[in-house]
């Protein structure tokens, strides 16, 4: 079945706040991390059967959904995980603001790598859990950027912390970690004691022929250790319909988590749950297959357009996830970069500010939209700099 990316539908709702009506209309957004495609076929079919049926109750996960999850996470991963490992949470947001109320204190905090998604920043107001950052080291190479762990730093970080709260694929710079890398931090943070929380929501978002193996599956000893959150809200995008799991194979963390879970209010909807039932029996896989070479195709577009047309700004490469991560140091634009290109091109990016310290430079680019759309926001950036 072809698949059409370039078509996308008119989101400018005016009684609802989003993507397309957090700014005036002359302004073309770019910045919030949901993509402007419509869902998959099979996804819009069972929602509509839902609606038809008439009745949106309250609903929970079965165990025989969660053999669903589990049957692909063996497909995909060869990852042998039990359905009563996972607890149901409203979103991966949630799911790790409950793990810092569990494993963090006034004593031992919680430990990040920065630049990262900005809501990571904002546990340390939403939790009792004090906020440590190892920032990942820049490796810059012509107008590329890459990152790499700085161990010394984490080593330092993880200390002091009681959880490391791991972003994987990273927002925002799409950087897949090797298996090297995850069993380094890992083996650092069971030496001292530390849970691993992975948020691996972007994981079915590869780019090119790029490969995920997610934290727990390095080996049984790191899986003790580990909390894996998931959800089919970015690869699917279905953000809106509030689901997401929380895998946890240690069984007295798994009660803990549920124990303050339950104390809050972290029911999923029942659109959410049929969404991801969807998705994770993998009825939308040729969707999401074709979503990946759009995808793919846009990322290389932007990375082109950046070499010819912006070459001061530099770039990264992303592994996974719709979001290009510009470096606009060298324009030393004023005030922030976020702020000229929203006045002087009407484009609306993420404020790099927003994903920690010293990246007021720095913006994110979303480009999970139609090729027209993305050129046209990059072709209004390229004017406003000349």
């Amino acid at each position: 079945m072809p698949f059409n990316f370039d078509i996308v539908p008119d989101r400018r709702k005016p009684i609802i706040r989003g993507k397309w009506t957090s700014y005036p209309k002359d302004v073309l957004p770019m910045w919030v991390a949901d993509a402007d495609f419509r869902v998959a076929p099979q996804i819009q079919q069972a929602l509509q059967e839902q609606v038809i049926h008439g009745v949106l109750g309250y609903e929970e996960p079965s165990k025989a959904f969660y053999t669903i999850v589990v049957k692909r996470l063996k497909k995909l991963y060869d990852w042998n995980v039990d359905p009563d490992w996972h607890v149901y949470t409203a979103g991966v947001n949630n799911g790790y603001n409950i793990a810092a109320r569990i494993l963090c204190s006034k004593e031992k905090g919680y430990l990040i790598q920065t630049p990262v998604y900005n809501e990571f920043l904002d546990t340390e107001k939403k939790t009792s859990g004090k906020q440590y950052v190892a920032p990942l080291a820049k490796k810059v190479e012509g107008n590329r950027i890459k990152y790499e762990v700085d161990f010394d730093a984490f080593e330092r970080g993880v200390k002091k912390s009681g959880m490391f709260l791991l972003c994987h694929p990273h927002n925002p710079v799409g950087k897949i970690y090797s298996r090297a890398e995850l069993k380094r931090m890992a083996e650092i943070c069971i030496e001292h004691d530390v849970v691993m929380v992975s948020d691996e929501i972007h994981s079915e978002l590869l780019l090119g022929d790029a490969k995920f193996m997610p934290l727990a599956k390095v080996s049984r000893e790191v899986e003790k250790h580990t909390i894996t959150l998931i959800s089919a809200s970015k690869a699917f995008n279905v953000p809106g319909l509030a689901c997401a799991f929380a895998i946890i194979p240690d069984e007295g963390l798994r009660k803990k988590f549920h124990t303050v879970a339950n104390g809050m209010s972290f029911e999923v909807s029942t659109p959410g749950l049929t969404a991801a039932s969807v998705a994770y029996a993998g009825k939308a896989d040729a969707w999401l297959r074709a979503l990946r070479r759009y995808l793919t195709s846009n990322r290389d577009f932007v990375l082109k357009y950046v070499e010819k047309n912006l070459p001061e700004i530099r770039i990264t490469k992303p592994d996974a996830t719709y979001l290009s991560w510009l470096d606009c140091s060298a324009l030393n634009l004023k005030p922030s970069p976020y702020e000229f290109f929203l006045k002087q091109a009407n484009v609306a990016l993420s404020d790099g500010a927003k994903f920690g310290k010293g990246n007021e430079q720095f913006v994110r680019l979303n480009f999970g939209t139609s090729r027209k759309l993305l050129k046209q926001g990059l072709d209004r950036m390229r004017k406003a700099l000349k």
